[in-house]
């Protein structure tokens, strides 16, 4: 049996890395002569770089840098050549903020900013930085004040309350420093910044804006927006991870899937087409799970190789017909098979225990 295992992080208990490994170890539980091939996966967001310092021949470049509340952070920049890796969600990752200390409103993108400086001076011409899992919804105005830009009436660097006085917004010192920077904007969102689809109404909650809070932080963006670029807060992306995605269209960038880079720098595809069955999976597959994430985009390449593609999730709150839709074959919860208290106590090995039983009905 040839078995082609490609998973996301399992969010909050194990990356993707340490995905694939249980997952494998379970199989060879039931099969032990299988021929396993591993492509640990990402879409942009935490575990971006681990996946593609795997994969890429480059080295890893390491930064200390402003946090979404203006701790230092330790952060890596990926650098093979002229071209640089960048995961956003090392300078501005929901994860950096303790949950009863999080204050999306003041969180800042300046790290991100200084990451993007960090590449420039090890002399990268191209930066390709994933996006998600950000705490901050500040429009980018950190990033972009972190390279040069200056502002009058405001501040570009306390988040989103920052932008509400603004008054003027000068974004030539930044692209001025940039220039003959090429920038690649990877992220699975396609939400513009403002509005009932922007990033504070669609995207604030998980970061703990408060729904009484959103129209007046939207506000705050709105008015940057008229400052820097109104029409660019409309484009597909610029709603990605708080507006992040905004200062990167500012600079020039090009928008792609996080997924799709991935799987083309990993050989996905062709992996897909050398093995009998492949196996994905994700913390919990959802609704979410069909816009432009790693579960779709693996079982697309699955189905384009014209193999099965089975699940392996933490939770399953999709039903039968939706995962047809997408492509895939067949889905297991962790929980339900050993209890939510046991996977998340023991991940590595409910995981293990899960990709054992699958291993029992797929497994030749």
């Amino acid at each position: 049996m040839r078995v082609l295992i490609a998973p996301d992080k399992f969010a909050g208990t194990l990356t993707a890395v340490e995905a694939a490994a249980a997952i494998e170890e379970g199989w060879r539980r039931r099969d032990p002569e299988a021929v396993v091939l591993v492509a640990p996966m990402a879409d942009g967001g935490p575990g971006f770089i681990d996946v593609l310092a795997a994969v890429v021949d480059g080295t890893l470049l390491s930064v200390t840098v402003r946090g979404p509340l203006g701790d230092e952070v330790p952060a890596t920049v990926l650098v093979a050549g002229e071209t640089a890796y960048i995961e956003t969600a090392q300078a501005c990752g929901l994860h950096l903020v303790e949950v009863a200390d999080r204050r999306p409103e003041d969180g800042s993108t300046y790290g991100v900013g200084q990451l993007i400086g960090a590449a420039v001076d090890a002399g990268a011409k191209r930066i390709i930085l994933g996006l998600g899992g950000s705490g901050t919804n500040d429009a980018g105005a950190g990033l972009l004040a972190a390279l040069g830009a200056t502002s009058e009436g405001g501040s570009l660097e306390a988040g989103a309350t920052g932008l509400a006085t603004l008054t003027a917004v000068d974004l030539e010192p930044a692209r001025s420093r940039l220039a003959g920077v090429e920038f690649v904007a990877a992220s699975d969102v396609e939400n513009p910044m403002l509005g009932l689809r922007g990033a504070t109404n669609i995207f604030g909650t998980q970061k703990g804006i408060a729904d009484e809070r959103k129209p007046a932080v939207d506000g705050y963006l709105t008015q940057f927006a008229e400052l820097a670029g109104r029409k660019t807060a409309d484009q597909k992306g610029a709603g990605a991870a708080g507006g992040l995605g905004y200062a990167l269209l500012l600079l020039g960038a090009e928008r792609v899937s996080g997924i799709d880079l991935v799987a083309g720098l990993t050989g996905l595809e062709t992996k897909a087409k050398q093995v009998d069955l492949v196996l994905t999976g994700e913390g919990a597959f959802d609704f979410q799970s069909r816009d432009g994430k790693v579960i779709s985009g693996v079982a697309k390449v699955a189905n384009d190789a014209m193999r099965p593609c089975v699940v392996l999730a933490g939770k399953v709150q999709i039903g039968a017909r939706e995962m047809r839709t997408m492509g895939v074959e067949s889905a297991y919860s962790l929980v339900d098979a050993v209890g939510e208290d046991q996977a998340f106590a023991d991940p590595h090995g409910s995981l293990a225990t899960v990709a054992e039983r699958v291993a029992r009905t797929w497994a030749r």
